[in-house]
């Protein structure tokens, strides 16, 4: 909690004038509290890699450190950063760009063209594993030094390239620190703010980068923390220990309305949350089963009484905000009794057991999902586990999952305001099966594939709705999912901070953040 203590303060205390010093030592530990911003979150970090991760809280952390060739504007559309200007060919499959020049990563080393190929081929290798490289790789072709700029060659015309290349997981990395094999533990980019440490279980300490090329941080430093406990975070803010918290535990939200010195951020949100099925392991590998299960869940109790009405009930794979969000899907209605019936026609009347991987903020949902499931037969084991455990568990190829016998996960997922197939490709595409990709269930449907890449390579948008219609009609029907909902991104922000903002889906951009 900051507290400000002035000389009147010591002398009504009974302490001597002698004391100045004293005063002075506090009064400079006051200023450089002012100088830092204090951001919680309810997650740790997974990598200081952008390529190697795929979580919005991570790519909050990560945003102040890196910089891609373009980034978004508070209005989510693509603009200069790295890159100056770009152009495409008629047939939209090679892209030139324009290097902004003299600019310096972290350690030193020259952001020049070959350094900015070196980050978009690592994406290329299929022998690097990272996380996010699937994306990449199914939109780009090639990519090499053009004199002072670099070219992309593309696998075929792509319209969403511009958003792609904003997104986090994009972020241009320090060659030199990519070859030491450090970045998971060590950022080196060319944003406002560089690395400084990790303190791991604890926080992330950034400082102003004094060689940075645009407008300098107007902060000092940034600190990142994290907790799972809701209480925690609702107590740090309104303490002045934590400047930012998010996301706000919605059962929160309403208190702030009140507080003069909160302010709430409530946006409509992108991030559709979910429970992966693996459709290899019996009986998930009957879309019966699957289907029953998404009749089994009461989406709107689930908004009711985990988000206190700040979410949506889930419909569609994609997000209302999302471009080409079908809102006519009807999605799956709470149905028990016609749960009950599919499950009687797949064979198991009397149900079955299952197990459901689950980070421990998000504990409560599957608890909840736990006591649904139940009235149709359903027994839901709980596997409550920290982050970085859950992320290797999730994330394990399909050999790995038989092994472990883990039948579901739940996540989250919101890159369809970039682009639909941001959001299709990932998380349902058969060449992003997990470890390489965030289909973490092993969902294969050839008739989507060949779907989603003509829809991915035609330019016309009045085209382009049709197919993702359709794609959301698939997906729902073959329910690899369990689709639960989209929740409001709420932060709550001290009031004498400004210049921060939200992408949809909850990451905060927090590089101009000032204090007023």
């Amino acid at each position: 909690m900051r507290t400000e203590i002035t000389r009147a303060d010591f002398v009504r205390l009974g302490l001597a004038v002698a004391t100045a010093p004293l005063l002075q030592r506090v009064a400079r530990a006051a200023a450089a509290a002012a100088a830092e911003l204090a951001i919680m979150q309810t997650e740790a970090p997974r990598s200081m890699d952008p390529a190697d991760q795929t979580a919005t809280l991570t790519s909050g952390v990560l945003s102040p450190m890196y910089e891609g060739l373009t980034k978004f504007d508070e209005n989510r559309q693509p603009g200069p950063s790295l890159a100056t200007a770009w152009k495409t060919d008629d047939a939209g499959t090679n892209w030139s760009f324009d290097l902004r020049p003299g600019v310096k990563f972290h350690d030193g080393t020259p952001c020049d063209a070959d350094a900015v190929a070196a980050s978009f081929q690592r994406h290329l290798d299929t022998q690097r594993g990272l996380a996010s490289s699937g994306r990449f790789r199914a939109v780009i072709a090639d990519v090499r030094a053009n004199g002072a700029g670099v070219v992309f060659t593309l696998k075929s015309p792509y319209p969403a390239m511009l958003r792609l290349l904003a997104t986090a997981n994009a972020s241009v990395v320090s060659p030199t620190a990519d070859k030491t094999g450090t970045l998971g533990r060590k950022a080196v980019g060319t944003g406002p703010f560089r690395f400084v440490e990790w303190a791991s279980g604890q926080y992330v300490r950034q400082e102003a980068n004094p060689d940075y090329w645009g407008a300098k941080p107007s902060l000092a430093a940034l600190k990142w923390t994290w907790t799972a406990e809701p209480g925690v975070m609702n107590m740090a803010v309104h303490t002045g220990d934590a400047d930012i918290v998010n996301p706000l535990p919605p059962a929160f939200a309403g208190q702030l309305k009140s507080q003069w010195k909160i302010g709430l951020q409530n946006h409509d949100g992108s991030a559709v949350y979910w429970v992966s099925l693996n459709t290899q392991m019996k009986p998930l590998d009957d879309v019966r089963v699957r289907q029953a299960l998404n009749y089994a869940t009461d989406r709107a109790a689930l908004v009711r009484s985990l988000l206190f009405g700040y979410a949506t009930p889930a419909n569609s794979p994609l997000a209302p905000v999302d471009l080409f969000y079908d809102a006519s899907q009807p999605g799956y209605p709470y149905d028990p009794d016609k749960a009950k019936a599919l499950l009687r026609e797949a064979g198991v009347p009397d149900g079955f057991s299952m197990n459901v991987a689950v980070q421990a903020p998000q504990s409560n949902i599957a608890e909840a999902l736990q006591g649904m499931w139940a009235n149709v037969g359903v027994k839901l084991d709980v596997l409550r586990m920290e982050s970085g455990v859950w992320v290797q568990a999730a994330f394990g190829d399909p050999e790995q999952k038989a092994k472990q016998g883990l039948f579901s996960a739940l996540a989250s997922w919101s890159t369809g305001f970039i682009d639909p197939d941001q959001q299709f490709r990932p998380l349902y595409g058969s060449k992003n099966w997990s470890p390489t990709g965030p289909n973490l269930g092993f969902y294969k449907n050839d008739t989507l594939d060949a779907l989603l890449d003509r829809a991915a390579a035609t330019m016309d948008p009045a085209q382009r709705q049709p197919m993702y219609v359709q794609a959301q009609k698939i997906v729902v029907d073959d329910a690899p999912h369990v689709l639960l909902y989209i929740p409001k991104d709420l932060a709550a922000i001290r009031s004498d901070v400004q210049g921060v903002w939200m992408l949809p889906g909850g990451q905060l951009i927090v590089s101009s953040a000032r204090r007023a």
